[in-house]
């Protein structure tokens, strides 16, 4: 597969950090940002890329040359002048074949492509992005999907909106060479309004949601930010060709203030402390992964839907406080029958409500986690048991129960406490 890395930008909102060079060229722990790219690619056998340059684009053909030196074939592509951030693929339009990944020049990410490109041809869209979480989904695009992947929406940060999933736009796409369909001249282009979002009426465009490690360096703070982690190995950890480490939550009184069925989305608020708690887990290198028990589902009490809008308000409200949750399972499952307005079809025994671990072992065949490093916490006996069974450490919240605990289990006061205990 060819690799089209746009690298033209210039970098002023970083110039502090350093203005001597274009923006792919700042160095991380004594390597441009483009290496960092370009060796995450090779190591995954692709080395066929081509470098779309502009600003100081000498600087970076000096560099990096016909890429020999770093086992892989590059192509240039020379912007005269700014073509935007995807005028240049008009010079793709009949030399390319096959789908195509194009990134981000100024971007630090490890991410395993080949689950990128084989979730990208089950869908069968024109397009496929790579959303993930972030810190600042408030002043981020937010992209809006479907239960298939495929694009409904996409919110741009000065539009007006109430309760959001933290799903953003990272900087990695895969496009079929019928995109470039489009193009009929070397003219600026904007790769998000004039190329992405009129796919999505046509129904062609999709995502690929990863919590793996990616991140723009847009300002200093987040340079940095970067440097860190790529200096404590997190960057390379997060790829989902390693195992994972996962901190299970349960939801209600545990992330959530607990009020016995909540079926209202006024009733969604945050437990105090709990969204420092899920920001320390973000840093630590844990994926943050809610496993839930909702039989409000198959009461008849709260439609799917009304479940979506209220877990939109409980990943906002932790967005607002840069905090995030890496996907979130449920069980709409209730065995017992009897309830007016209940739905049959869910009346049923699983294999996924709580105490059975069903949530916790679709979430580590889904992220290639490792269950044994991995933490179940909640405050039901339900809890200890489910993370017991699929073989992870579990921790305890609120006061000992009438039914007893599992021995040796430890108890906290509430998520923040624990967090601060158990993790390195």
């Amino acid at each position: 597969m060819k690799i089209v890395i746009m690298a033209g930008g210039r970098g002023t909102r970083i110039a502090s950090v350093n203005a001597e060079v274009p923006k792919p060229m700042i160095p991380v722990c004594g390597k441009p940002i483009l290496q960092h790219q370009i060796e995450c690619l090779q190591k995954q056998g692709f080395q066929d890329i081509v470098l779309v340059i502009g600003y100081l684009g000498n600087v970076i053909e000096d560099y990096f040359q016909d890429g020999s030196r770093f086992q892989v074939k590059i192509t240039y592509i020379k912007e005269e002048e700014p073509l935007g951030t995807a005028g240049a693929l008009y010079y793709l339009k009949g030399n390319v074949t096959e789908d195509f990944l194009l990134i981000n020049g100024d971007i630090i990410w490890s991410v395993d492509i080949g689950r990128f490109l084989e979730a990208h041809r089950k869908c069968g869209g024109l397009a496929t992005i790579f959303t993930h979480p972030n810190s600042h989904p408030f002043d981020s695009g937010v992209i809006q999907a479907d239960e298939t992947g495929r694009v409904t929406g996409w919110l741009t940060k000065e539009e007006e909106r109430l309760w959001y999933k933290n799903r953003v736009n990272a900087g990695l796409h895969i496009l079929s060479p019928q995109v470039l369909e489009c193009f009929d001249a070397p003219v600026k282009r904007d790769l998000d309004r004039d190329i992405l979002k009129p796919l999505i009426p046509q129904g062609r465009l999709f995502v690929y949601d990863s919590p793996e490690y990616v991140k723009d360096m847009g300002t200093p703070e987040r340079y940095y930010a970067v440097v860190a982690d790529m200096e404590s190995g997190l960057v390379e950890r997060r790829n989902l060709s390693n195992r994972q480490k996962a901190v299970f939550l349960d939801r209600d009184g545990t992330i959530n203030r607990y009020v016995g069925f909540l079926t209202r989305i006024e009733d969604m608020e945050l437990e105090e402390g709990a969204a420092e708690a899920v920001r320390r887990i973000n840093e630590s290198g844990y994926l943050a992964i809610v496993v839930t028990n909702q039989p409000v589902i198959a009461r008849g009490e709260v439609s799917e839907e009304e479940l979506a809008e209220i877990h939109r308000k409980m990943e906002t409200l932790l967005g607002n406080e840069g905090a995030y949750v890496d996907d979130i399972f449920y069980c709409p499952h209730h065995p017992h029958k009897g309830y007016a307005g209940e739905r049959p079809e869910y009346k049923t025994e699983c294999d996924c409500r709580k105490p059975k671990p069903g949530l916790l072992l679709r979430a580590a065949e889904k992220y290639h986690i490792d269950l044994q490093a991995s933490w179940m916490i909640g405050d039901g006996t339900a809890d200890m048991e489910a993370g017991l069974r699929a073989g992870c450490r579990v921790a305890y919240l609120g006061e000992k129960t009438k039914d007893p605990l599992p021995e040796g289990v430890e108890t906290y006061k509430n998520l923040l406490d624990c967090v601060a205990h158990i993790l390195p």
